[in-house]
């Protein structure tokens, strides 16, 4: 699933690519991504509308257009935000469900092999209560080693689920987690209750570390994950952690274990280093 990193390759490239475009043609193929917008109700207010900027909010990639409405996309296991010109093949785009035709000839596509991400249509009140809902950005300079401190040891919970609460810490996900995790030396599986300040100064340190060096690897490709181009993400070649299950720790060299004991979720940790 596109986290942090990967949504924030996409907004940078779109914003890069498209900002200053307008939107001359709307094609629904498959209107069971929407959300919020029905499929004729989008390509009347996509119309002749000019794209302003693309940034991330969480795992989000938002459009802001000339007419106050926002594009809120969530790619989650297998979308992708593609710009089309010319260069890709039929096969890149036969999972195309929603394709915005730009007046330069070139085409955004939302394509989604199985149909799980959303493409939503808000206003701008409508996208401030959405966004209110979700937590602070790690990469913000609010997030501090006090603010996670407070937020860690408010819960029992185990840390790892903690980090992946996007209603507390907006944009991690399962892969940045692990690693995080890793780099703190910190045992997914702890309450966060436990977690001391200086081990919260750590991990906050190795949370914005992790996710700043794989925004520059332009994200984790595992197997679906691409960016604006179609491109993938190199971070995979840098993992300590995740999907390592199995194989020597690269700090201590003992046998790293993979469970989905934490929170049913795909975790890979290091019982001699992580405590």
């Amino acid at each position: 699933m596109p986290e942090l990193p990967e949504t924030e390759t996409i907004a940078r490239d779109l914003d890069g690519a498209i900002r200053g475009r307008k939107i001359k043609k709307v094609s629904v193929r498959k209107a069971d991504v929407l959300r919020e917008v029905s499929a004729r109700s989008i390509a009347k207010r996509l119309r002749d509308a000019t794209i302003l900027r693309s940034w991330r909010r969480a795992k989000l990639v938002v459009i802001d257009l000339d007419t106050g409405d926002r594009i809120v996309v969530q790619p989650r296991f297998t979308g992708a935000l593609l710009i089309d010109d010319g260069t890709f093949t039929g096969a890149e785009l036969d999972y195309s469900t929603l394709r915005l035709d730009l007046d330069d000839g070139r085409a955004l596509h939302y394509a989604d092999v199985r149909r799980l991400g959303t493409v939503a249509l808000m206003d701008a009140d409508r996208f401030e209560e959405y966004s209110g809902k979700l937590g602070i950005e790690p990469l913000d300079r609010a997030f501090t080693a006090g603010h996670l401190s407070a937020v860690l040891r408010a819960t029992s919970k185990p840390v790892k689920k903690v980090l992946m609460d996007q209603r507390k810490i907006a944009g991690i996900g399962n892969i940045y987690a692990n690693e995080a995790l890793w780099r703190a030396r910190i045992d997914p599986s702890r309450s966060g209750a436990t977690v001391t300040f200086e081990q919260a100064e750590l991990l906050r340190d190795s949370i914005v570390a992790v996710l700043g060096e794989a925004i520059e690897a332009r994200g984790t490709s595992f197997r679906d994950y691409r960016d604006a181009r179609g491109k993938r993400g190199s971070f995979v070649e840098k993992l300590q952690a995740y999907g390592r299950g199995g194989l020597p720790c690269r700090r201590c060299g003992a046998k790293l274990v993979a469970t989905h004991a934490v929170d049913g979720r795909a975790t890979t940790m290091c019982v001699k280093c992580q405590h």
